[in-house]
């Protein structure tokens, strides 16, 4: 025996023998306690008495519970239990197939007088004499029969010597394991013996000859995803093609369900030839035997499906459901075949397929073909790159990980498809001429090409739903690159999804809602409760050498999601009839009830993006900016009218009258000009309330009254810009800006150097000038968009609000020093844990939108911040 087996990573491990054969101590020797379901520790767990017999049943409940578990979540599992009976092993063979993985039996066949010697060691078991004979005669029985239960690999020890001898178990990774493989791929759809137009796709790509093989210079890999035979004049070809890449370690390859149809024809089978199969015999009929018998061992030898880059990109023909991925098993290899099917078949006579992706929710992204599309979607991070090359539309590739399209048209139509697949394009050129260009392009010079990269477009959300309930109910943990994980309780749940479900905009349109703001610290100064030097202080203190103070404008925060045009919102949005972008609240309420006004307020923006190159520079047809939109009463009027203006009116009329009043008792009493002093105090305080509040209040009759401040650029096609410091993001708004001054304005800012004493004085003093002036304040900013101290992320920004703004929002008198003491005792911890975490959730939902997430996933995000908005948090911090 060897001192070494070898199972399968990821399988169900049966241990079957005789009581007292050794099992649980073969298992202590070669896997973790924590992969070993003991039947006899689950009796203990349900009985409290591991030997109780007459709790097996509940023991084995147990058991096949803690199994599936396991199972589910891809871990190797080992069952120490005799299973010398058939119909306990059948049930584990059955909850392996329901997991697809892979079971395996390690058999210790023992002697009878070895068990019967170590069950007599054993005081507290108590076995009749005729139950190990028994067990091993059910052994005997049932070894030569393993396989043919379902076990794909069988080990039997017959000697405490042999099972002794066993130093080592290796845990082979599977065959479809290719986790290691980062890239850079190149993942082609279904070529159907298109041989011309897959040269000419590896020609685009960049892939030179070599003989009957290809490789690319900058080591990319194609992946081949099935269905290379049938249909097309030049599967042979194709082969020839495919098995040379391979054997060079050039490429991987996949079956598809016509290359399996052609093997059983390779092997002899009596098989129909239909589907374009008697075209691939006509040619394979020309190539000589020896040929014919490789092309049978090449596709015996294909795995169902890959699994690259450490589990983020799956591979296979007809797609997979995120709980076969990594599988191995006869139902994955099915479903990678074949997909899918409901049972029924069409008017065509072809099976109908069940559209799994649109209700896959998996984190790897799949790439698959098998059904013919006009063009390539993405949908819920899925994506079918069979674009009916042999029906005459287009042999397709994605780059991995660019995720960018890249297609060749079919030089003709070799075959008529029996399903209609829709309008498909007319060949660009003739056959013949495609051919006489291609013998004479230099494949030096992709440029010189006759297919220009022509990627079929990109619908990431047109297909997918709108959020599905499920998703967001109960308590949510939300896992970020930025902050771990995320906890949303469920009180705060069914907050979030009121506001999300009743006055959202379109859901589609909402890939980021921006975190809380913390104020700064208070201000030990007797007349201020914030200033400046807390803010600096703070981030000093968490390490952070410069920072970035922007003007606080004096208006609502607003994010704007804007396209060149229409197009544009359709292919990335999935969005229609909405125009070219949108404008919401912080807590993804349409900022407009206006539509018109909305709409050309984002065509002037889209101009100043054109004009100044902003889409070319970036290479984008869309950005979503953090801005804030002026004035303050072109969204919050009502809330002026209901409540600022209606406190500043009765305020300042009261106040009047009892100064009057005083002013008259003050003539016939000394007492009351202590009295009236007071009243005049509190008078004068109620109209800086006024004149506070009116200065957020303009008339807003045109277009030009209103004023967009963008100060985030957070996200274009392929980007989301925190790498970039906040200087470099107020230079390129700037830019923008001043294309169209009448409705864009760039916010003033301040580097400021925290080891400077001089820097720190000037940001003081200029915020001293702009809150003198009725200006709000400003916002204090790490230099660094994203912060980081040994304790992880620092507060993204402190706000330091002016004396006078703080009028509004803490009442008239906040300023009385009995007032103004108490205010000072605040706690800011929650606000800025409460901060981290949305900005956290924020920024994760646009890079799930950017990496083009489905959009559930990137909904969980947006609906995190709103949740967690529902915190109970004094409101005016």
């Amino acid at each position: 025996m060897s001192p070494s087996i070898n199972i399968p990573e990821l399988s169900l491990v049966l241990l079957m023998g005789a009581t007292g054969s050794g099992k649980s101590t073969f298992a202590a020797r070669h896997f973790k306690p924590s992969e070993i379901v003991s039947s006899d520790a689950c009796r203990a767990l349900v009985s409290n008495d591991e030997n109780n017999q007459s709790a097996t049943a509940d023991a084995f409940a147990l058991a096949r519970y803690i199994t599936g578990i396991r199972l589910k979540s891809g871990l190797l599992t080992v069952i120490d239990a005799t299973n010398v009976h058939e119909a306990d092993r059948t049930d584990w063979i059955k909850l392996a197939r329901e997991f697809h993985v892979l079971p395996i039996a390690i058999v210790l066949n023992m002697p009878a007088n070895v068990c019967s010697a170590r069950n007599s060691l054993r005081s507290n078991r108590n076995m009749g004499a005729h139950v190990i004979p028994r067990h091993i005669s059910n052994i005997k029985r049932s070894i030569k029969r393993l396989k043919q239960e379902g076990f794909r690999h069988v080990f039997e020890f017959r000697s405490v010597e042999e099972a002794d001898a066993v130093t080592e178990i290796v845990r082979a990774p599977l065959y479809n394991n290719k986790k290691h493989e980062h890239g850079p791929l190149d993942i082609i759809g279904d070529i159907h013996g298109c041989y011309d137009e897959l040269t000419a796709l590896l020609t685009e790509l960049g892939y030179i000859q070599n003989g009957t093989s290809w490789a690319h210079p900058a080591g990319r890999k194609a992946v081949f995803a099935g269905d290379m035979a049938d249909r097309g004049p030049k599967t042979p070809e194709v082969f020839r093609l495919i098995m040379a890449m391979t054997a060079a370690g050039d490429a991987y390859c996949l079956p598809g369900n016509h290359d399996e149809k052609l093997k059983r024809w390779l092997d002899g089978k009596n098989v129909q030839l239909t589907h374009g199969l008697d075209k691939s015999v006509a040619q394979f009929s020309k190539e000589s035997p020896e040929f014919r018998e490789e092309v049978r061992k090449f596709i015996d030898g294909l795995i169902s499906h890959y699994v690259f880059d450490e589990g983020r990109l799956v591979v296979s023909h007809a797609g997979l459901r995120e709980e076969m991925h990594g599988r191995g098993s006869g139902d994955v290899r099915r479903f990678c075949l074949y997909g899918e099917t409901t049972g029924e078949t069409d008017e065509f006579g072809l099976p109908v397929r069940h559209n799994w992706a649109a209700e896959y929710k998996g984190r790897a992204t799949v790439v698959y073909g098998h059904t013919p599309v006009v063009e390539a979607q993405w949908l819920n991070n899925t994506i079918d790159i069979d674009t009916g090359c042999v029906f005459g539309g287009s042999l397709t590739a994605l780059r991995y990980p660019e995720r960018e399209l890249v297609s060749v048209r079919a030089f003709k139509v070799y075959a008529e498809p029996v399903r209609p697949i829709g309008a498909l394009p007319e060949p660009l050129v003739p056959f013949d001429a495609v051919l006489r260009t291609l013998a004479s392009s230099s494949t030096e010079s992709v440029n010189m090409h006759p297919f220009p990269n022509t990627p079929g477009l990109s619908l990431q959300h047109e297909n997918d739903d709108v959020p599905d309930i499920a998703d967001f109910t109960g308590r949510q943990l939300i896992e970020t690159g930025y902050n771990n994980f995320i906890s949303v309780p469920e009180a705060n749940a069914a907050a979030a999804l009121e506001v999300m479900s009743r006055f959202a905009v379109n859901p589609k349109w909402l890939i980021y809602l921006p975190p809380t703001m913390s104020p700064c610290e208070t201000s030990a100064l007797p007349d201020f409760l914030e200033y400046p030097a807390n803010a600096f202080d703070y981030y000093k203190a968490a390490g952070v050498k410069k920072v970035v103070c922007e003007e606080k404008h004096m208006g609502s925060r607003a994010i704007v999601v804007v396209a060149k045009n229409e197009e544009t919102v359709k292919s990335r949005f999935g969005i229609t009839g909405e125009g070219i972008g949108v404008i919401y609240t912080r807590t993804g309420r349409a900022f407009f009830n206006d539509k018109a006004t909305e709409q050309d307020l984002l065509h002037r923006l889209n101009q100043a993006l054109s004009v100044t190159g902003f889409y070319d520079r970036f290479k984008t047809d869309w950005v979503c900016l953090d801005t804030e939109l002026m004035p303050w009463n072109a969204k919050a009027q009502a809330l002026i009218d209901a409540q600022y203006a209606a406190v500043g009116a009765a305020a300042t009329k009261a106040m009047a009258e009892a100064v009057k009043v005083l002013e008259q008792f003050r003539l016939r009493n000394a007492e009351g000009e202590a009295l009236a002093e007071r009243y005049k105090g509190r008078l004068n305080e109620a109209e800086s309330f006024v004149t506070a509040y009116r200065n957020y209040c303009r008339p807003v009759n045109k277009l030009e009254d209103l004023k967009l401040a963008p100060f985030h650029i957070l996200a274009t096609e392929g980007k989301v810009h925190t790498d970039e410091n906040h200087v470099w993001h107020m230079e390129e708004i700037k830019k923008m800006c001043l294309a169209d001054e009448e409705v864009l304005i760039a916010t003033h800012y301040r580097i400021v150097d925290l080891e400077s004493e001089l820097s720190i004085q000037a940001a003081t003093d200029w915020w001293l000038s702009l809150t003198a002036e009725g200006g709000e304040g400003m916002v204090v900013k790490p230099l660094d968009f994203i912060a980081r101290n040994q304790r992880g992320i620092v507060q993204p920004a402190v706000k330091v609000r002016g004396r006078e703004y703080l009028r509004i929002i803490y009442g008239p008198e906040y300023t009385e020093p009995q007032n103004l003491s108490r205010l000072k005792s605040r706690g800011l911890a929650a606000k800025r844990s409460l901060a981290i975490r949305e900005f956290a959730l924020g920024l994760e939902g646009l890079d799930r939108f950017v990496a083009k997430k489905p959009l559930s996933k990137v909904h969980s995000c947006a609906f995190g911040v709103l949740a967690l908005e529902s915190e109970p948090l004094d409101p005016r911090l």
